[in-house]
């Protein structure tokens, strides 16, 4: 099997991520509830989760890092939290459901929302992003890439002006958190959301939420925290006063792991890796007769491509390279219908998306490319 579908999930992971896990798992203890040595080493767990989490997006506390089941929890704890009817939001043509379905729910409940002309190579318009915000904008959430063609959105741009105008920023880094280097602080960004199983090679099951200091978020869930259980309401300290219930212990060991295997790697070593295998992944496919290849052809992206072969189905291209040739890759909508529409590939069912990872090989790329070229040729 060559598995070229690591923008669903990353894999295979770091041995150390699968002994972490492992070890979590057989050791037992509830962080928090109680004081022994048990329930002490799982804190430990996930406390340094959080510090190393803090040190790879340049978080200056750890305690502002509030975990989740997945980034799409973390995204619904966000826009939830953040706005209520008679508000008004901003957002990109480009988002995954995590981001429109909540924002559709609220829409329909008399949230305002704005979605900003996005190109399909160079993401949202900055400024198309300043024009749209107004008195009543309390909340800029896009993507930090495209999931259906890894286009990049100008974070750092989009994040300055909405300092300027005072309008809090929510990012979310499904995409690039643990492959392309984030800074909250230089990026100007007040909420950051992400998952764990993606490019932070963790377990499934595992996510976050940044909450900078200049934001609040009402929390959606309440209940046992292990501490301050005297008060009647969810302590407001961080991070207790978004985490109800026993946390994923044995999932954050992984992403500690995980983490840990980031930072020593480095995130700009393994972004420039990436860069060129993904170069050697676009140029091939542009080589091939009958296949189109969508979004940004050059120049720095995420690791997920989106292509279709002339006169043959996503679906059934994805269903070939996977019975014939042994190589996993995703095809149809992605979860993204907006950035299908954008596309023009919405009427066709999607794409056919093919994303390697920090241990995709050379030598696969170039057999996924002769595979295409074969399927191409015959269909």
């Amino acid at each position: 099997m060559i598995y070229l579908d690591n923008a669903a999930t990353s894999w295979p992971k770091p041995e150390i991520v699968y002994d972490a896990v492992t070890e979590a798992i057989r050791r037992g203890g509830n962080p928090g509830r109680g004081t022994s040595e048990l329930s002490r080493a799982a804190a430990g767990d996930i406390n340094q989760t959080r510090a190393l989490l803090a040190r790879l997006f340049h978080i200056p506390e750890p305690s502002r890092i509030v975990f989740a089941l997945n980034a799409t929890d973390a995204l619904n704890l966000a826009i939830n939290g953040m706005l209520k009817p008679g508000d008004h939001v901003i957002t990109s043509r480009m988002e995954h459901n995590a981001v429109t379905r909540p924002l559709a729910y609220l829409e329909d409940a008399g949230v305002s929302v704005t979605k900003v002309e996005t190109d399909p190579a160079c993401g949202a318009d900055p400024e198309a992003v300043r024009q749209a915000i107004r008195q009543e904008t309390k909340l800029v959430v896009m993507t930090h890439a495209s999931n259906v063609t890894g286009a990049l959105n100008p974070i750092e741009e989009i994040g300055a002006l909405c300092r300027d105008a005072d309008v809090p920023f929510l990012v979310d880094a499904s995409q690039t958190a643990g492959a392309i280097p984030i800074d909250v602080v230089k990026m100007n960004i007040d909420l950051l959301a992400f998952p764990g199983h993606k490019s932070l090679l963790g377990p499934a099951g595992t996510g976050a939420l940044y909450v900078s200091e200049r934001v609040g978020p009402k929390p959606q869930r309440s209940g046992g925290t292990g501490v301050f259980s005297e008060v009647r309401l969810q302590p407001e300290q961080l991070p207790y006063y978004y985490e109800a219930g026993t946390q994923n212990t044995v999932g954050l060991a992984g992403l500690c792991a995980g983490a840990q295997y980031i930072l020593e790697r480095s995130v700009s070593g393994i972004y420039h890796e990436e860069q060129r295998m993904l170069q050697r992944l676009i140029d091939g496919l542009g080589e091939i007769p009958r296949v189109t290849v969508y979004g940004p052809l050059t120049g720095p992206r995420a690791a997920a491509v989106s292509f279709n072969i002339d006169g043959l189905d996503c679906a059934d291209a994805a269903t070939i390279l996977e019975t014939c040739y042994h190589i996993s890759v995703r095809s149809g909508l992605q979860c993204a219908p907006d950035t299908h529409r954008l596309l023009g590939t919405f009427d066709l069912g999607g794409t056919v998306r093919v994303s390697p990872g920090l241990f995709t090989a050379e030598a696969e790329i170039d057999d996924f490319l002769a595979a295409v070229r074969e399927i191409a040729e015959e269909a």
